[in-house]
């Protein structure tokens, strides 16, 4: 594979990244998740969430697997980008 086009996904991975960061503040607001940017960050993000929140087991009522996605993501973008 050519190393734009690897470069590119490494780009993919690190804005899907962020999507998760915002998805992750946007739960602290009860209310945003009413909002239509916000419905439409989680039908994107959902795919990979809802598995990762099911694998990864929370720590008391901490739901850390937004944080291990989000560290998974942006090792392997920095990995793809780096060539």
């Amino acid at each position: 594979m050519s190393t734009e086009f690897l470069a590119y996904i490494g780009w993919l991975l690190q804005i899907f990244g962020y999507l998760i960061v915002a998805r992750a503040l946007s739960s602290w607001f009860p209310d945003a998740r009413r909002h239509p940017l916000v419905q439409l960050l989680y039908q994107l993000t959902d795919p990979v969430m809802i598995p990762a929140s099911r694998l990864i087991p929370k720590i008391g009522m901490i739901d850390i697997s937004p944080m291990i996605v989000i560290l998974i993501l942006f090792s392997v973008s920095e990995r793809l980008r780096a060539g």
